[in-house]
């Protein structure tokens, strides 16, 4: 049975009040939303707090999800408005947050080298951080989530043109504000 035939099942039965449903579904789902929530506030309690609205808001609205897109879709959609939302309530950037993994402890590498990797991934963090959120919510979807240009459409609301739009502009910001770690990482490039 395919997982998109198994949503529809949960999806029904959270309509019919089956709180064991929605159990189910909170728990297929909750990682990838506070991911996507993570990525976006940069901070642990705030990711916490938009997951919780996001279940909130899918519990109350589950029945108006009809179908005409995929489940995640629809469900990034949510995560995506919130984040702006919780943006919008805060009137200010908030740090980029913990997105990346340590990931030099099972490998042989310099002190000196850890060093420049994490003054690498902190600029990078910074510089994401500081996107406007529609480009930061477009660079999220895109990297973090690996979603196709179609589903950041829909996700967003918004055409294939704009999601492109969105990801040219903020990878030229990015390219302009990390320019000074050209060469860093991979030297003679």
């Amino acid at each position: 049975m395919s997982n998109r035939m198994t949503d529809e099942r949960i999806i029904e039965a959270c309509r019919q009040g089956d709180r064991a449903a929605f159990q189910t579904l909170f728990e297929a789902y909750k990682d990838r939303v506070y991911s996507i929530a993570l990525h976006f506030s940069g901070n642990e309690a705030s990711a916490k707090d938009i997951t919780q609205q996001v279940f909130l808001k899918l519990f109350t609205r589950i029945e108006q999800f009809r179908h005409e897109a995929e489940f995640t879709t629809w469900l990034y959609r949510l995560v995506a408005n919130v984040c702006i939302d919780e943006q919008r309530k805060a009137k200010r950037f908030l740090p980029f947050g913990e997105a990346f993994a340590a990931r030099d402890t099972m490998t042989k590498i310099s002190q000196e080298d850890r060093c420049v990797r994490h003054e690498m991934e902190a600029s990078v963090k910074t510089a994401v951080a500081h996107l406007k959120p529609k480009l930061r919510m477009a660079i999220l979807l895109k990297y973090f989530e690996e979603l196709s240009y179609d589903e950041m459409a829909e996700v967003l609301g918004c055409s294939k043109g704009t999601v492109a739009s969105r990801l040219n502009r903020g990878h030229k910001i990015l390219a302009r504000r990390l320019a000074h770690l050209r060469g860093q990482l991979f030297p003679g490039k």
